[in-house]
């Protein structure tokens, strides 16, 4: 382990006094501890009672803030949760220390049968795109259908804009990049994640601006913020390497659910141009393409999101018997 990186028992046991998270008007935020593990939830009451369960998975260095208004334009038809994965959000690290997708994935699932909430409507965004597609692969009877918005799959030529990420996998680079950084502050970094993130930066409200600049604050007071970044990052990188079955295109031709992809064409971090290859793996997925959309459309454009996954709903009969007959 490089010395510039926190001890995994230090990382697991460290626990912050910071600001509190932001919880949107109508949400809930509730503690799940699990063995070694413990889980921020965040939901959203449904508009009636049996409504099936949903359940809504971050990117890298995103938390479940990031679902909050694709979660209220849902909440009719679904029985909405997101999680913050380990070390994200009010979530604390994993005891293991173990930030690899599979880390991820097995961290869902535990919570998903913990809760006895499956099968699930399953979406997922960046590295939770890819999280939620091996839950989707090795566990079938957990995922009702599966909408992946800007996932992470393996790409042969990466995305300039991901660059740094794949840096940030490096043993040390987090920690020089903290260095460098110190005097930025938590506005100016809001801001060049937005013009990374956003295909229009300037869509974004002076409230929800506000919001992220407040949770990045609070994540910045946090000894273990960069630690799980840089860790995450380089289990996504590791993940991009995997062969064979464990590979993430080879899972995702293994997955039944049928599936709703999602991609910006203004996306720096994952490349429009793989909406094609995974349209054709995933055996059966329907495509939308948002041309002004950048990495992160549910929160860009999620009437947009919401619209493709009610059609998915419709389209595919995976309402219950409660929801099909109102």
């Amino acid at each position: 382990m490089s010395s510039t990186e926190l001890p995994h028992a230090l990382a697991a046991t460290v626990t912050p006094r910071v600001g509190a998270v932001r919880v949107a008007a109508g949400e809930r935020l509730r503690s799940v501890t699990l063995s070694g593990l413990t889980l921020n939830v965040r939901s959203r009451p449904p508009a009636r009672e049996g409504l099936p369960p949903a359940l809504y998975i971050h990117g890298l260095g995103g938390s479940s803030q990031n679902w909050s208004e694709l979660m209220l334009l849902l909440e009719d038809v679904v029985d909405g949760e997101a999680v913050d994965l380990p070390g994200f959000g009010d979530s604390p690290p994993p005891d293991d220390g173990d930030y690899s997708v599979t880390g991820h994935a097995r961290a869902v699932i535990r919570y998903l049968d913990a809760q006895a909430r499956g099968p699930v409507h399953l979406f997922g965004n960046s590295l939770g795109g890819a999280v939620a597609t091996r839950v989707a692969a090795v566990r079938p009877d957990l995922v009702r259908t599966l909408t992946l918005i800007s996932p992470a799959l393996p790409e042969l030529r990466v995305q300039r804009g991901a660059v740094p990420t794949a840096l940030l996998a490096l043993p040390g680079v987090s920690m020089l990049f903290t260095r460098m950084t110190r005097g930025w502050t938590a506005e100016q970094r809001v801001r060049g994640v937005m013009q990374l993130c956003y295909g229009d930066p300037g869509r974004v409200s002076a409230e929800g601006f506000r919001a992220a600049v407040e949770e990045m604050e609070r994540r910045l007071q946090l000894p273990y913020f960069w630690d799980a970044m840089a860790r995450s990052a380089r289990g996504i990188v590791n993940a991009y390497t995997l062969g064979g079955q464990h590979g993430l295109w080879r899972q995702a031709e293994r997955v039944l659910a049928p599936t709703q992809l999602i991609y910006g064409s203004r996306d720096q971090l994952v490349a429009y141009r793989m909406a094609q290859r995974a349209a054709r793996a995933f055996r059966d997925s329907r495509l939308l393409t948002l041309p002004d959309a950048g990495h992160v459309a549910m929160m860009e454009y999620p009437e947009a999101v919401a619209k493709a996954f009610r059609e998915l709903l419709a389209e595919t009969g995976a309402r219950t018997d409660v929801d099909a007959g109102s």
